[in-house]
């Protein structure tokens, strides 16, 4: 099928290796302008571009595709179908009749479940037993298109916001290959009013850990921030990252002796720290200026922790 690829990072850049595998004719590709990165701050192409210039495949970068001459380009490739993944721009109304077969897009959740721009970290957030790919048609709305298919993943006790990616990262591919092979007999079903959350743009502050929670909330807010921004709290007013913890107790109740985000107890393993509801233990952590350390390297002959408190006020 002639097709236009609409994406940016690397959980597009799967999609596209696995259409291009399949033997899809990737008449275009669309990505974000290159970008400042790393310590220099030198322009640095997406995953996207990378992967489509390895293929000789064409590509552009328009800053918008609001303007006549971007979707001018658009229409002169002649493209049974447009697929977009992660792309990072909207698609006016114009651009989603360009194509014969319109586009479709490749949606890291379970549709109408969290809609939006972070669907993997929401997820996560909220503690979701599950998530998935949905193969949406794509109307002007944010993600209310039509579903062509859904496909269900499990979220592990140990999931992470990057081990998500990646495992959806795979499922997506395979799903958009197959929908493709079968576009001729998927359904066309409207999204339900029923059960619709708008998964919003991570916050740098989100990722503040709040110790007056239960100790499956802190947990929970630590593998949806790892690996980016990552955890953190404070230890005597040194920035503290915590990139990962597990819980001890669920119910012991901080108290005014032992308040939240106390310092409790050493283990062998990590610290344990008290939380507005049970505990946690800081199983790998850095100090800022510091290694990335198990709790068990960070730990060790650092009893003075013991009683302290973590939090924007240490005691």
């Amino acid at each position: 099928m002639r097709l236009i690829f609409a994406g940016t990072p690397e959980f597009a850049a799967q999609a596209l290796a696995a259409l291009i595998q399949a033997g899809h004719d990737i008449a275009l590709v669309l990505t974000q302008p290159d970008r400042p990165a790393g310590r220099g701050m030198k322009l640095k192409p997406s995953p996207v571009k990378v992967l489509a210039l390895e293929h000789g495949l064409r590509v552009e970068q328009p800053l918008s595709l609001k303007h006549a001459d971007a979707q001018a380009m658009l229409q002169q490739v002649e493209a049974e179908l447009m697929v977009v993944a992660a792309y990072g721009l909207l698609l006016p109304q114009a651009v989603l009749d360009i194509p014969a077969r319109g586009c479709l897009n490749i949606h890291a959740s379970l549709l109408p479940r969290w809609r939006g721009a972070a669907p993997i970290q929401r997820a996560l957030l909220a503690g979701d037993a599950e998530t998935g790919i949905t193969i949406m048609q794509m109307d002007a709305g944010l993600d209310t298109g039509a579903i062509r298919s859904l496909h269900r993943l499990p979220i592990a006790a140990d999931d992470t916001a990057a081990s998500l990616h990646d495992k959806l990262a795979q499922l997506g591919a395979e799903a958009i290959v197959a929908a493709l092979a079968t576009l001729d007999q998927l359904p066309t079903i409207a999204q339900p009013s029923d059960g619709v959350t708008y998964a919003h743009k991570l916050e740098k502050a989100e990722a503040e850990i709040d110790w007056q929670q239960h100790a499956a909330c802190v947990v929970r807010r630590i593998l949806a921030y790892h690996p980016v921004p990552g955890a953190f709290s404070q230890w005597q007013g040194q920035g503290l990252k915590v990139w990962r913890a597990s819980i001890v107790d669920h119910d012991t109740p901080a108290t005014a002796q032992t308040p939240a985000g106390t310092v409790y107890q050493l283990t062998p393993e990590g610290a344990v720290v008290q939380c507005g509801q049970g505990q946690v233990r800081l199983d790998e952590l850095q100090l800022a200026g510091g290694k990335r350390l198990s709790g068990r390297e960070f730990f060790a002959g650092r009893t003075q922790w013991v009683g302290t408190t973590l939090g924007s006020t240490t005691a």
